[in-house]
């Protein structure tokens, strides 16, 4: 799989699925997720492969992603760049408060591999969806700070 939008699409496909193995395994071994906008207490970068899938390893037990919508992915002038937009909805799993977010993400595929993951998520949105800033931060630092 070379092509930018096609990763994407499977990312986003595995993310659905719960199948966190899979979905780490799209990244480059050296590749990495940032969060330009991490509060306090939030992992900014998780580098590599390995690291990323410790990183995503409890997602499906904080988040019950059922469903994504108005998923649209821009090709950039760059062809290993690539803009997706999404909405991921379900359950947070500790409260039970319904989730339903809006994420953006500036993506860099190489050699069919994820590089680079920037995402643009509202950590604020996140917090209250599952709890609070504290709830947050212990659901995803596991080993990423």
């Amino acid at each position: 799989m070379t092509d930018a939008r096609e990763l994407v699409d499977r990312a986003l496909d595995l993310l659905l699925a719960k199948d966190m193995r899979a979905f780490a395994g799209l990244w480059a071994r050296d590749g990495v997720i940032e969060f330009p906008f991490a509060q306090p207490g939030y992992p900014r970068r998780v580098e590599g492969r390995a690291a990323v899938l410790e990183y995503l390893r409890d997602y499906p037990d904080i988040l019950d992603v059922r469903e994504i919508t108005d998923r649209i992915v821009h090709q950039s002038v760059d062809p290993e760049v690539v803009i997706a937009e999404f909405e991921a909805a379900g359950v947070a799993v500790a409260t039970g408060r319904p989730y339903r977010l809006r994420y953006v993400a500036v993506i860099t595929v190489r050699d069919g591999e994820i590089h680079s993951y920037r995402d643009y998520w509202s950590p604020q949105a996140a917090a209250e969806i599952l709890g609070g800033a504290d709830e947050l931060n212990d659901a995803f630092a596991g080993g990423a700070r």
